[in-house]
């Protein structure tokens, strides 16, 4: 769906809390990349909406993280150090460890979620090479086993670090075009899907461990390889 298109749809919610969700999902995605400059006159223009529901947005994302403001400078994407990436994944795992532990001792809730759709469709994806749905599709899994525990607190929490983590991919060129890496991937979120349904915490906690660890050393690895590629 078109953000005009969600304009007319959502006509009833706030147009700050719509513009605020866009920018999150165009900074997430990467077509605003960390260090870019953010314009209320053409964000207005793009977005076709007033400047009063940029302003309040750009309050909303300097909150969240996802941008600083500067002084008679303006507003730019945050750029995430490879220290700070390292921090947010420690507070992520941990995040991700409690989600486990919940999601163990309600296997039905697992077994009648969506997840299952999520990963045939995740696989398909990734049997095409189609790193972008891919992509966006383990994301969406990640986040649902959050919603499934039932912690509004914790979800709110987990979504932010996630989003401050694309900020840092993007950085560090995480979209690499690596099939194995991408399959593998997916197999994780299926050998814990699994796991969950059976209620196996130390399982489905191994498995995770594991997952986060590889993808963290994987930013590493590609984050250092710019930082060499631009010296």
């Amino acid at each position: 769906m078109t953000f005009a298109a969600t304009l007319d749809l959502l006509k009833k919610q706030s147009l700050p809390t719509l513009v605020l969700d866009e920018l999150e999902h165009m900074i997430r995605d990467g077509r605003l990349r960390p260090g870019d400059p953010l314009r209320e006159n053409t964000l207005s223009e793009q977005l076709g909406v007033s400047r009063g529901p940029i302003r309040e947005a750009f309050r909303s994302l300097a909150e969240k993280g996802l941008v600083r403001v500067e002084k008679n400078r303006g507003v730019f994407v945050r750029t995430i150090s490879l220290s700070e990436a390292d921090a947010i994944f420690e507070v992520r795992m941990a995040l991700e460890h409690l989600i486990i532990e919940k999601l163990a001792e309600m296997p039905s809730r697992v077994q009648h979620s969506t997840l299952y759709a999520l990963l045939t469709e995740s696989e398909a994806r990734a049997a095409q090479s189609d790193y972008a749905g891919c992509h966006a599709l383990n994301l969406e899994f990640h986040e649902m086993l959050a919603q499934l525990s039932g912690n509004a607190t914790l979800l709110e929490t987990y979504q932010r670090l996630v989003n401050e983590l694309a900020l840092f991919r993007h950085q560090a060129h995480a979209a690499s075009r690596n099939t194995e890496s991408l399959r593998r991937s997916v197999a994780d979120h299926r050998a814990l899907y699994e796991a969950l349904v059976v209620g196996d915490p130390d399982q489905a906690w191994r498995i995770l461990q594991g997952h986060l660890q590889a993808s963290r050393q994987r930013l590493r690895i590609l984050f250092s390889e710019e930082s060499v590629r631009l010296t």
